[in-house]
């Protein structure tokens, strides 16, 4: 892993070609001051989203990598893939509907550098205070939420907040399973990770149409919920072995 980059800034993207120039364009003067990376998951889009990003990395943006999915494989595959590739210490994930505002990132960053040296940060996750989104989904939110919070104990507000800062050697550990973003904030913690909610902002979608339903978000948030839940129920790494002198 390259020592000059310290940031991979990833961001899954299906069907989002018009949302991706601008969106790009403002990571780039968020990142203006740090050594960083961009990589785009183009997953399985139907619409002109790789054009658009052969386009843009042609036109001079030299920090985008772009990674190809033939089928959509959903977000966390794509997320997964991007970080196995990713060359800094730190990851930030967006969306790639440009509703995660870039200019959140220098402040996370900035926490992450205040907080080295008193404790095991591993994770600042993105708490969205201002939801641009229908009244559906933001009642469907707060439901799923409230649910995993309280079987979970993970102490995150908004865990479906796609803006994230994670240590790469941190995320690497997780075990990968479809659906994995929605719970990285437990999964951090399992692992004796400390995590730090963090206030951000959320725009409306100006572009594209939203990849999910609250129908079928539900139906498989049961499923991962129950098995997230029993891994933690299982595991013994929030214990260490001493070693013992002499």
């Amino acid at each position: 892993m390259s020592q000059d980059i310290f940031v991979s800034v990833l961001i899954p993207a299906r069907n989002e070609a018009n949302n991706l120039k601008p969106l790009l364009e403002e990571v780039c003067e968020a990142m203006a001051n740090e050594a960083y990376e961009i990589i785009v998951v183009d997953d399985g889009s139907t619409d002109a989203t790789l054009h658009e990003l052969r386009q843009i990395r042609n036109s001079g943006l030299s920090a985008l990598r772009i990674l190809h999915h033939e089928r959509s494989l959903g977000q966390s595959t794509s997320l997964y893939h991007a970080a196995r590739e990713a060359r800094g210490q730190w990851l930030a994930t967006l969306d790639g509907d440009g509703q995660n505002d870039p200019a959140d990132i220098p402040g996370m960053l900035a926490l992450v550098r205040g907080e080295q040296g008193r404790g095991n940060v591993q994770l600042v996750a993105g708490h969205r205070t201002n939801r641009r989104d229908t009244a559906s989904k933001r009642w469907a939110s707060r439901f799923a939420n409230g649910l995993r919070r309280r079987l979970l104990k993970d102490a995150t507000p908004d865990t479906g907040c796609g803006l994230k800062l994670i240590e790469r050697a941190a995320f690497l550990r997780l075990p990968y399973f479809d659906h994995m973003h929605r719970f990285i904030p437990a999964l951090i913690q399992r692992h004796n990770g400390r995590t730090i909610n963090y206030p951000v902002n959320h725009r409306a979608r100006t572009a594209g149409v939203s990849k999910y339903g609250n129908l079928d978000r539900a139906l498989v948030g049961i499923l991962d919920l129950a098995g997230v839940w029993w891994l933690i129920k299982r595991t013994r790494l929030n214990t260490h072995a001493q070693e013992l002198e002499g």
